[in-house]
């Protein structure tokens, strides 16, 4: 069974732990300089985190992946860990439990949005891994792209629209 079975997506897993990796390097470094500009914002420093976050779970769930000869079982615990502990971390920063006053719905609703599509899949897919029914590494998937572009998305207001 293709979606229970790790050991038919290393090549998926070498790929995603190389290329976030190398986006959470390049996104420190640009967050590195720009620091300053970024620390005068109320809630980048915290985007910066999150962002650095994503990326980092990506490159985690990938890792523990590629161990060879773990079941089914064992892979989708350190899964469901591993986005639990990053969902936990992201939820918890300052800007995501407490709301500016002039904050629009739409921009409270698209950060959940990003906060959860890029760590709920993780825990959803370790789940179904765990009980081999529901989607299973199909979800984890799910979880590596919306990670990746929600990294992205806020690596893009960290970077370009701060000098706006």
């Amino acid at each position: 069974m293709t979606a229970y079975d790790p050991s038919e997506w290393s090549d998926l897993f070498v790929a995603t732990a190389g290329a976030s990796a190398a986006l959470a390097g390049l996104v420190f470094v640009a967050v590195s300089i720009n620091l300053d500009r970024i620390l005068k914002f109320p809630g980048l420093p915290e985007r910066a985190l999150e962002t650095l976050l994503m990326l980092l779970g990506v490159v985690l769930v990938s890792i523990v992946a590629l161990i060879p000869a773990q079941s089914a079982l064992a892979l989708g615990l350190e899964v469901a860990v591993l986005g639990a502990i990053v969902g936990g971390i992201v939820a918890a920063q300052p800007t995501a439990l407490h709301v500016s006053e002039g904050a629009r719905l739409n921009w409270l609703v698209g950060r959940w949005a990003l906060r959860l599509l890029s760590t709920v899949p993780f825990v959803v897919g370790g789940l179904t891994l765990m009980f081999e029914t529901g989607g299973g590494l199909y979800w984890v998937a799910a979880g590596i792209v919306f990670a990746i572009t929600g990294a992205v998305s806020n690596a893009w207001v960290l970077l370009v629209e701060i000098l706006r």
